[in-house]
């Protein structure tokens, strides 16, 4: 399927406006910390979130707003992550509230995230005060804006858009993501909100995003841990002129790829983008007897400390890999196991049959100590494959752990 990257992110589709501002949420006032996306009409909404049993206020607030499967827009704050505080659900819809009253809607229209630092209350004068200028720089332009507003941690936005035919009509769908840290499967620690201008149901569109968060979100690790805040929302305005999807027929395959091919490009720049990380690290499993199998190998991988410690030192110690596929939990045939590693510079065979061979280690460091690595491991049991994506371990990952509330 071809599927073409525009600019725009999470304004290419039609119908929707975006902004970010610095409203004093931060004390860097250099950084901005208020997002909003709005759209002119009411959309099709559908929405996944964190596994974690402690999960934020603005989680509470949002399932209870798109229960009806409608929504006009997304407010989100970086900063304060409003989780642990007590009064963090009053002040979730608080923000909804003041969105909704600067915009002419209604509070229950909106999906409300935060994230940031767990505990503390967060503070909704300067939201209230910057709600005015967030709603005036409303743009169709404003995709950078708002990308910038939700980071935290991040170094680079996550910000992307894909165009496509859909029912003969042109279809777009637009991302802007954050997450860098406190990142692992079962959500990925994260925030990211897609908007599209397909027709959709919401009931399709819930199970084109739980099929697709599967196998991108859910598929990385940075540091093992799944955060309180984790959310991934859809926004579908209809504007793009197909023909509703209301089931799971063609054009719901299509856009199903679609929406995969655009989360699995921001899953890859997130991993990259990972605390402290100088590689991403992608572990690729083929040969399993069953997906489930395969999705278990690679997670195992590149959630491995030891496993990412060896990509930051360009240590090809691939017994470190079959370590970590025999702790996974996965019914697997050791004896049968390869590995490769391979980069822009090149490809080492370092494992057969579950042994490890004799290979060229000034090839192997070379090959890792290349930007984008990937772990190809061959199981040799079947015809099923997964991919996972992470990152390598390294000093500053604790560097800016230890002092993150700085």
């Amino acid at each position: 399927m071809n599927f073409k990257m525009i600019e725009g992110g999470i304004c290419a589709p039609l119908g929707f406006t975006a902004s970010g501002i610095h409203c004093g949420i931060r004390k860097n006032k250099e950084k901005k910390d208020l997002a909003l996306i709005m759209c002119e009409k009411e959309c099709d909404t559908a929405a996944v979130f964190t596994k974690n049993l402690v999960y934020g206020a603005p989680i509470t607030v949002t399932r209870e707003n798109i229960s009806d499967g409608k929504a006009r827009g997304v407010i989100c704050n970086s900063g304060i992550a409003n989780t642990c505080s007590p009064d963090g659900v009053e002040k979730a819809k608080a923000m909804c509230e003041l969105a909704a009253e600067a915009t002419g809607t209604k509070a229950s229209d909106f999906i409300v995230s935060s994230t940031g630092v767990i505990g503390p209350s967060i503070n909704i004068e300067p939201i209230k005060n910057g709600m005015p200028r967030l709603v005036k720089e409303l743009s169709s332009d404003g995709s950078d804006a708002a990308a910038k507003a939700i980071m935290t941690t991040d170094t680079v936005k996550k910000e992307f858009a894909v165009e496509f035919v859909l029912g003969g009509k042109i279809c777009r769908i637009g991302a802007i993501a954050k997450g860098s840290g406190m990142i692992h499967p079962n959500m990925a620690t994260m925030l990211c909100f897609i908007t599209t201008d397909a027709d959709i149901s919401p009931e399709c569109l819930k199970s084109a995003l739980l099929s697709v968060t599967d196998d991108s979100f859910n598929m990385l690790s940075v540091d093992g841990d799944t955060s309180t805040n984790d959310t991934v929302a859809i926004l579908a305005s209809g504007l793009c002129g197909n023909e509703r999807i209301e089931s799971e027929n063609s054009d719901y395959a299509v856009f199903t790829q679609a929406l995969s091919a655009l989360c699995k490009k921001t899953v890859r720049l997130m991993a990259k983008d990972g605390e402290g990380a100088t590689k991403l690290v992608e572990c690729f499993v083929s040969g399993a007897e069953s997906r489930e199998i395969a999705r278990i190998c690679a997670k195992s991988v590149i959630s491995s400390s030891l496993v990412k410690a060896a990509m930051f030192g360009a240590d090809a110690n691939c017994g470190r890999i079959l370590c970590a596929i025999g702790y996974s939990g996965a019914r697997i045939d050791a004896g049968k196991i390869g590995i490769d590693y391979i980069s822009d510079r090149g490809k080492v065979t370092v494992c057969k049959n579950g042994v490890v061979i004799d290979f060229s280690e000034e090839k192997a460091k070379e090959i890792l100590s290349a930007d984008e690595i990937q772990i190809a491991v061959s199981l040799n049991s079947g015809t099923e494959k997964a991919t996972a994506w992470g990152c390598d371990l390294t000093y500053d990952y604790v560097k800016i752990n230890g002092d993150y509330r700085s």
